[in-house]
């Protein structure tokens, strides 16, 4: 395991400036008298009362909006010999320059930071030839994919340095926004948090129409999430407070890499696919003039219809596509209130009470007109039945701590297996004291019920990412459907990265019917795609 990129000394509170730089020292303050000790009890009530007084983040109406938004590249891709679209990518350190002084060192896909975006529609076949030039092992975990579970990018298929992977699957799935990042076994929050992340956008030809904002970069726009400490020296801090038990909460946004980002608008429509890309903090988006939303997408694809809403929360993972309309000369800024966590203790220290600017959007004085959106947009999921309604429970997943189901993590260990081509209904309960949201490998999942209710609108679209109130069991259907295979897994776990790398992660196979599940394999370069 490698050294930390950054690591600062702790200043004393009669040192620590305000604003945002302030949070950094409460942080390292928090740290540092709580290691070797008990729990918060230790600082005395004094500076207990001090960290509760000073334990949120609020940078709204503070943030210069100075840099144009960095919009990624898309990727490039080839066809080959058997017509199969095939995309390079190249994980690598380097660094970047987010804010004056010092650039930042940094881990990213093609490039210092971050990765381009991969495009593919539904019916292609792809490779992904995956390049490891890191100092360690990595992974690519093809996050929301549909695909065999050797090709998943999960811990069982590890790319160590030198190596190349080359993962290959037909796409099979709704138009939707999905991503790639690591997933190394104990070391996802790092990998992830130094920058190694991207979008993998899925078109359908056969479900086009027109409506909805589609030209990338210019009304149809990636906005990858992500909070971020800095150091001295512009270092990425990876350090975390031992109160909240959530890992690394920063203080600083960034919008696909980019510090203070602001966007120009040339069109009355404008079509932003938002990614929870941080580590642990959920996020409630809404438009700081409060002008509606339109949710027209979540994490599997688009919803049924377009739903007008004021704001739209995303726990890590999640995404959602949302449509705003503008007029000319329109200035905007997207803006993260405080979210609803539900009962989690003491929401303050694990960002309950946080509000960040995040990116401003300026129309320009004249728009290009956009056509309105439909009042239809897709078929919704039909898994549970025509309403929906499902009394019984296949699986059920409690999680507590860092446990799910009063276990952790074991990569020699299969939790259970799914025969191909059945449908499952799980209830998933999270029993309170800390956040967790729930993540399934390989199938999207539709919403049954939250609490024994309806599903709300945003919650009636496909999702593989789900945020878990405490106390509250949301109930699933989920089809495994194409691939199976006894000896190599998928992962559920949560997505809040600290907890997986902390073993809040178990694993499961999809069988032949009939078929046994097997002990998985151990993990090397020789499974999983191809390795050269």
């Amino acid at each position: 395991m490698t050294k930390p990129l950054g690591r600062t000394p702790v200043p004393t509170p009669s040192t620590s400036p305000a604003g945002p730089r302030r949070r950094i020292t409460r942080r390292r303050l928090l740290k540092g008298v709580l290691i070797g000790v008990p729990g918060a009890a230790a600082v005395g009530a004094g500076g207990f009362g001090w960290l509760w007084a000073t334990a949120d983040v609020n940078t709204v109406g503070k943030v210069p909006f100075a840099r144009r938004l960095a919009i990624p590249p898309l990727a490039a891709s080839r066809r080959d010999g058997s017509g199969r679209r095939v995309f390079e990518l190249r994980a690598t350190a380097g660094a970047r320059r987010f804010r004056s002084g010092k650039a930042t060192r940094t881990w990213g896909f093609d490039g210092g930071y971050l990765g381009p975006t991969l495009r593919a529609a539904r019916g292609e076949t792809v490779v992904v030839n995956v390049r490891n030039d890191l100092p360690e092992t990595t992974t690519v975990h093809w996050h929301g994919m549909h695909l065999p579970a050797a090709m998943d990018g999960g811990p069982h298929q590890p790319i160590r340095p030198g190596t190349t992977w080359s993962p290959t699957w037909k796409i099979d799935q709704p138009a939707s926004t999905l991503w790639y990042h690591p997933h190394p076994h104990g070391e996802t929050a790092r990998h992830v948090y130094r920058g190694l992340a991207g979008l993998f956008i899925l078109d359908d030809p056969s479900a086009e129409f027109v409506g909805l904002p589609s030209r990338y970069g210019v009304d149809d726009i990636p906005v990858i999430v992500q909070d971020k400490n800095f150091g001295d020296g512009n270092r990425l801090d990876e350090g975390h407070p031992l109160m909240g038990g959530l890992g690394i909460m920063g203080d600083t946004i960034l919008v696909n890499g980019t510090l203070g980002p602001y966007h120009d608008v040339t069109t009355q429509r404008v079509r932003l696919r938002l990614l929870n890309a941080s580590n642990a903090r959920t996020y409630r988006f809404v438009l700081s003039d409060r002008r509606p939303i339109a949710l027209v997408g979540t994490d599997g694809g688009l919803l049924p219809a377009p739903h007008t809403t004021g704001h739209v929360e995303l726990s890590p993972g999640e995404r959602a596509e949302i449509v705003v309309t503008f007029r000319p000369g329109d200035r905007v800024v997207l803006r993260s209130d405080p979210s609803d966590l539900g009962d989690v203790g003491s929401a303050r220290f694990v960002g309950g009470d946080d509000r960040f600017d995040v990116l401003e959007l300026r129309a320009t004085d004249r728009l290009a007109s956009s056509p309105a959106l439909p009042g239809t947009l897709a078929e919704a999921p039909r898994l549970g039945g025509p309403d929906g309604a499902e009394t019984r429970v296949d699986r059920r997943f409690e999680l507590s701590g860092t446990q799910i189901n009063g276990k952790k993590m074991d990569m020699g260990r299969i939790d259970f297996a799914v025969a191909r081509d059945t449908t499952e209904i799980w209830e998933i309960t999270s029993l309170g004291g800390k956040p967790h949201n729930f993540h399934v490998h390989d199938t999207q999942l539709q919403v049954l019920s939250v609490a024994g209710a309806a599903p709300p609108p945003e919650l009636r679209g496909w999702k593989d990412t789900i945020f878990l109130r405490a106390q509250e069991p949301v109930r699933v259907a989920a089809r495994f459907g194409d691939y199976a295979d006894a000896r190599t897994p998928y992962m559920f776990h949560c997505h809040i990265l600290y907890h997986e790398d902390q073993g809040m992660m178990g694993q499961f196979v999809v069988t032949e019917p009939g078929q046994a599940p097997a002990l998985p394999r151990t993990p090397t370069t020789g499974h999983g795609g191809h390795h050269t």
